[in-house]
């Protein structure tokens, strides 16, 4: 099988690279000095950090492109990060790297309401696309918890999903065309502005290709015509099993919800203490959160046809908003809960696995269950609809050894996930933390068959490597190593 090793420190003279990096992109396009590196030494994934050797701030795609090829000449390793918000380590810097940052890449270059597409550079923000067309009556559908501040080059990068996937698909399936720079500097356009263009689907195999294969510096998105009708329906239970049960049953009806969160106790009281919405019972065991959208009447049927199921599995209440500033209040609290966890905790560290609908009152007693022989609380909230769990286990980082521990738990939950006929990732990609656990999921064939794809885009392995794929050094005979093990010289802070 084709190998993947992070690279290592080298001593190189950094002088005449920054030199070229400063010719193409002025002296405020480069950073280098050392604590104006600390703010690009992780992503979301924050337990652990590496410093980049030097980060630049491309402009435009010729930017890049020039950028990439100073890198393709020195034989330097490059990563690529947007705003940073990925919880994958998917933007850690690796070793003597060079880091891409693509943050002031934020135009939207173009509009075209007619036929339902914008085109955006890499760093715009997820949000400021809805933003820009809302007035005509238009939405972006992807809306992952992070969308006031994560970027469409990061969504890209990690086929991010959110709230909407259960209906409208993840990211992957709201992009239409790509521009862009391969790991040699070449420019290239995949995609086009319409769907299933002809010859290969290029442009799905660069969406959640996590930057291994090259950096995305155009992004042509398809947007949607917002539905005359939403409701949104909070349903409170006392049991985890009651909660999750309605999730199948709402499926199984034929009512396919726009979005379907649930959250439980842990993650309930996070957000009243942080949010204060006043709109999620405290005593509930687990709260469900369903949009039905639509035609007028098709939200009416269904919204009476959803609160019917909730009843008839034991709901205590079922609260319906249809003014857009209630329903907005009754997703503020979803949308902030990871960030509520730190009212609860000091530290948190979240997972994201797949399962089967019908798997979730299993694999959430399972949890609770791991939860308890490791010693630690884990609080959930998640897709519910679509099986995409986000379990985040609640610890304390200045305890020696907590996060190794907290680790091989985020580890034996991800292998639930798989042994039940699940996935290991759902939106937040696989990154540094997870790639260890590849093997759970994939065989050497499939494994060897996914590297000959990176081969042919990245021969000289330089876009992000150590990433994604597992290798003996740093994981040994089987899964479960930390993101320590495979990154030499990172930081735990």
């Amino acid at each position: 099988m084709l190998i993947q090793e992070p690279q290592q420190e080298t001593k190189r003279d950094w002088q005449p690279i920054v030199r070229e990096f400063e010719a193409i992109l002025g002296k405020n396009g480069v950073v280098r000095k050392r604590e104006e590196l600390l703010v690009y030494e992780c992503d979301g994934l924050t337990s652990y950090r590496n410093r980049p050797s030097v980060v630049v701030l491309p402009r435009t795609t010729e930017d890049v492109a020039a950028v990439v090829k100073v890198c393709d000449r020195y034989n330097l390793p490059f990563v690529a990060r947007g705003s940073g918000t990925g919880l994958s380590g998917g933007a850690l810097p690796t070793n003597d790297c060079v880091l891409i940052v693509t943050a002031l890449m934020k135009r939207i270059l173009d509009i075209d309401l007619e036929n339902q597409r914008v085109v955006v550079q890499p760093g715009v923000i997820n949000n400021w696309v809805t933003q820009a067309v809302s007035g005509a009556g238009f939405y972006y559908a992807p809306d992952p918890s992070s969308q006031i501040i994560c970027s469409v080059g990061g969504n890209v990068a990690e086929n991010s999903g959110g709230v909407h996937c259960l209906k409208y698909g993840v990211t992957t399936n709201h992009v239409l065309g790509l521009k862009l720079v391969l790991p040699d500097g070449a420019i290239v356009d995949v995609g086009g502005t319409v769907p299933e263009m002809p010859g290969y689907d290029l442009t799905g195999l660069f969406v959640g290709s996590e930057g291994t294969l090259g950096i995305a510096t155009e992004i042509t998105l398809k947007i949607l015509k917002a539905p005359e009708a939403v409701r949104v329906l909070l349903a409170d239970f006392t049991s985890i099993e009651a909660a999750g049960a309605t999730v199948s049953d709402i499926i199984s009806a034929g009512i396919i919800p726009g979005g379907m969160e649930m959250m439980d106790n842990f993650s309930i009281n996070a957000v009243e203490d942080v949010v204060r919405t006043n709109c999620y019972p405290r005593d509930a065991v687990a709260i469900l959160l369903i949009e039905v959208d639509g035609l007028d009447v098709e939200a009416e049927a269904n919204s009476q046809r959803v609160e019917a199921i909730c009843f008839q599995n034991g709901a205590r209440s079922v609260r319906i908003a249809t003014d857009p500033d209630e329903r907005l209040t009754l997703w503020k609290g979803r949308k902030a809960a990871f960030a509520a966890m730190g009212k609860i905790s000091p530290d948190y560290y979240v997972q994201d696995g797949v399962i089967p609908r019908t798997k979730l009152e299993y694999v959430l007693r399972e949890i609770e269950t791991l939860g308890e022989k490791h010693g630690y609380n884990v609080a959930n909230v998640f897709h519910a609809g679509d099986g995409n769990l986000h379990p985040l286990i609640l610890y304390d980082n200045a305890v020696p050894g907590a996060l190794e521990q907290v680790e091989e738990l985020g580890g034996a939950i991800l292998k639930l996930c798989v042994q039940v006929g699940g996935s290991i990732s759902g939106e937040h990609g696989i990154g540094a933390d997870k790639r260890c656990y590849m093997p759970e999921m994939f065989t050497d064939a499939d494994l060897e068959t996914m590297q000959w794809v990176r081969q042919t885009f990245n021969p000289r392995e330089l876009a992000n490597p150590g990433k994604i794929f597992p290798t003996p050094r740093t994981c040994g005979e089987g899964a479960g190593s930390s993101v320590a093990k495979q990154f030499e010289g990172v930081e735990q802070f």
